[in-house]
């Protein structure tokens, strides 16, 4: 086996609409629009030493245990799945994006493990690949193949969208807090804030039209509200200043991404691109740094072989 490197790309929501639970497994329904974005952490693949007996992930920086990383779950999933018996991996994480932040960082990563697994056994197609991300966590079936994807049920159904054209621009804005995702539905549970299903259904069909001719952003500012952002900040105050700062950057729409607590700032006018990095120039001194990026599509997190390390 060669080695393999893969990109796995942050995602931001453009709109999270939040349902009720679901008898079977506790999860929450949800309508969300994910998009992949380019603050990325970076995954290779390769043999372990001889010595190793198992297969290991190498994630600096990272407090828990790396077999626990949801990219390990990952590895074992398909190995289970697809019966590969190649000897024992090593898979190298590269983390870029923060923890804890509500871009899916872990997530990200085990979709970007089973792609490099697919790679380099040959084994599996994309529909499997899905089933298995299913099992590891609601956001990981969007980011098997990065782009723009309007999720329903807990994230599992997939519907894909076309890429935003022109690409959409993000001045991403991080905070020193970190969030558990689980608190943050809890509180949003307590301040009532889920909607019934039919309102759910009606947010999934105009999202939808919104988005199916490409453009960066809908139309109307309520498809881009997120229904977790009231309980994030009832549990984070900061974010409601962060929120403030983002639009004084010039930003036109500014969001809680996911759970939080990262804010996102969306630019989707004439010179996108150019006015997120001006914007994220002028904030420069904040800490955390803010970080601009853009929207990217399939071919940004594929996985490609690499030189093997000598």
């Amino acid at each position: 086996m060669s080695a393999y490197r893969a990109l796995a790309p942050a995602k931001v929501n453009l709109g999270l609409f939040l349902g009720p639970k679901r008898p079977s497994d506790d999860r929450h329904e949800l309508v969300t629009v994910m998009q992949s974005i380019s603050l990325a952490d970076e995954l290779t693949l390769e043999y372990a030493p001889s010595s190793v007996s198992d297969d290991e992930v190498i994630c600096p920086g990272v407090a828990a245990p790396p077999q626990e990383n949801l990219a390990a779950a990952a590895l074992r999933a398909f190995r289970t799945a697809t019966g590969w018996d190649a000897p024992s991996l090593r898979l190298r994480i590269l983390k870029r994006i923060p923890v804890a932040a509500g871009l899916a960082g872990g997530s990200a990563d085990a979709a970007a493990a089973l792609r490099l697994a697919a790679r380099a056994s040959g084994l599996g197609d994309e529909e499997l690949l899905r089933e298995l991300a299913a099992e590891l966590g609601a956001d990981v079936p969007a980011q098997v193949r990065p782009g723009r994807w309007l999720a329903t049920g807990a994230g599992e159904r997939l519907l894909g969208l076309p890429d935003p054209n022109p690409p959409l621009g993000l001045l991403v804005l991080p905070l020193a807090a970190e969030l558990s995702t689980a608190r943050v539905y809890a509180e949003a549970d307590r301040l009532g804030a889920g909607r019934g299903r039919r309102e759910l259904d009606d947010r999934r069909r105009q999202l939808r039209r919104a988005l199916e001719l490409g453009a960066p952003v809908p139309a109307a500012r309520e498809l881009s509200a997120n229904d977790l952002q009231r309980a994030a900040i009832s549990l984070c105050p900061e974010i409601a200043a962060v929120l403030q700062q983002t639009q004084q950057a010039g930003a036109e729409q500014a969001l809680l991404s996911g759970s939080g607590p990262t804010v996102v700032g969306l630019f989707s006018r004439a010179n996108a691109l150019g006015r997120a990095e001006r914007a994220a120039g002028e904030l420069i001194q904040r800490v955390p740094a803010p970080i601009s990026a853009r929207s990217v599509d399939a071919a940004f997190g594929q996985a490609v072989p690499v030189a093997a390390p000598g």
